[in-house]
């Protein structure tokens, strides 16, 4: 599978990167002088921008100028050789460029075609530039994060963003399997917005099913209890007894057995109407012992239990690294750059999904061109005329 990458930040390179793990031959294009504007975002590796490197691998940098008379002409010639493009431009700039679904379709009928916008096409804001921030307070999302005392708090990652990737790579996927069966291509569209509320689940239900607001539920689940954050000697950890065995079992481990026939905690509900009683008389125990010997006293007791690691302590946890959550791949100018990898395991995908390193701008100019059909004498032209850029191993 052949992606045209038109996309640039965050949603729309997050959607052909996992794209490109499955497989795809994904070639970015990268406009001219310096490319997906996100290469300038800091902090840096070796001059190569960090948040740049997290969503770039396995892609090859085509660097065009957009404003060269050609642009078009060669982007509509490069996408009727490809099965799939992936662009998050404002609403109206492709058709503006005459790189609409309509267009490109017209050209190629078994293309697939992915919108990612701020908040979709139609609509009141459906021309609105879109930013993950705005999209999670927008949503809702950020209502339903932070505390009553730090009010609506955003996502630690831009959720809206990654999410969006995900529903637009996961909307290919399927648009491929419907082109199996009938061999038509069709558009697909999502959002920033529309990825975060359908992210909602039991509490956006909640309010459509009994007109309720849920307020912000902090570390603390927001429909079971005991469930959440807890401290014990040296500090705080995560604990879920999800169901009535695991309540019972909880109980047993902390001598707290009595609890399990107190009117206040003898179902999920009174527990819920409880919840700050029922954390002390928990914490009370809890602080008699640290939380490594918790966390594996738990978990021995088939109750779920963990840590609150930091990213030092993340990157360094012998489950992540024996599960193969981070990948290492030769950068032409960084060396050996340590990845967080893709977490699909599946027969026929490969352990390690990284084929390629994120490329230099322009990286690949003259080899995706001549992998598309273009001849050696019309690929020098195009450089030589400055609508193509091909860079060397230092990306100048």
């Amino acid at each position: 599978m052949r992606v045209l990458d038109l996309t640039r930040a965050l949603a729309g390179p997050f959607c052909t990167m996992i794209l490109g793990d499955l497989g795809a031959d994904v070639i970015k294009i990268e406009p001219l002088p310096d490319g997906d504007f996100i290469r300038t975002w800091g902090p840096f590796d070796h001059g190569e921008s960090t948040y740049f490197l997290s969503t770039s691998r396995n892609k090859r940098s085509l660097a065009l100028d957009f404003r060269h008379p050609g642009f078009g002409d060669l982007v509509r010639e490069l996408a009727g050789q490809c099965d799939v493009v992936v662009e998050n431009f404002k609403p109206g700039v492709m058709q503006d460029m005459g790189l609409d679904y309509a267009r490109l379709a017209a050209l190629q009928p078994r293309l697939i075609y992915a919108a990612i916008s701020g908040y979709g096409s139609g609509g009141p804001a459906g021309g609105l530039p879109g930013f993950d921030q705005i999209a999670q307070a927008w949503s809702g999302f950020m209502s339903l994060t932070g505390t009553e005392q730090s009010g609506p708090m955003r996502s630690g990652v831009a959720i809206g963003d990654l999410t969006a990737g995900m529903w637009a790579a996961i909307g290919v996927l399927g648009a491929l399997r419907a082109r199996d069966l009938d061999g038509r291509g069709r558009q697909v569209e999502t959002s920033l917005l529309g990825s975060l509320v359908g992210l909602l689940s039991v509490q956006g239900q909640r309010y459509l099913s009994l007109g309720e607001v849920p307020p912000p539920a902090g570390n603390d689940h927001p429909v079971i209890a005991p469930y959440g954050v807890f401290q014990a000697a040296d500090g705080a950890f995560t604990l879920a007894p999800a169901t009535p065995e695991m309540w019972r079992r909880l109980c047993e481990v902390l001598g707290l057995a009595s609890l399990t026939s107190d009117p206040r905690f003898v179902d999920n509900a009174a527990r819920m109407q409880h919840r700050e009683a029922l954390k002390a008389l928990i914490e009370t125990e809890l602080a008699r012992a640290p939380r490594a010997q918790w966390i594996e006293r738990f978990n021995a007791a088939g109750i779920p239990a963990g840590p609150i690691h930091a990213l030092d302590e993340v990157f360094q946890d012998r489950q992540v690294r024996e599960s193969g959550m981070i990948e290492e791949i030769q950068h032409p100018t960084i060396g050996r750059l340590a990845l967080a990898a893709n977490p699909l395991r599946m027969a026929g995908l490969p352990e390690g999904a990284a084929r390629r390193a994120p490329p230099l701008l322009g990286q690949h100019s003259r080899e995706i061109l001549r992998d598309l059909g273009l001849e050696a004498g019309r690929v020098d032209a195009l450089l030589a005329s400055g609508l193509v850029r091909q860079a060397d191993q230092r990306g100048a």
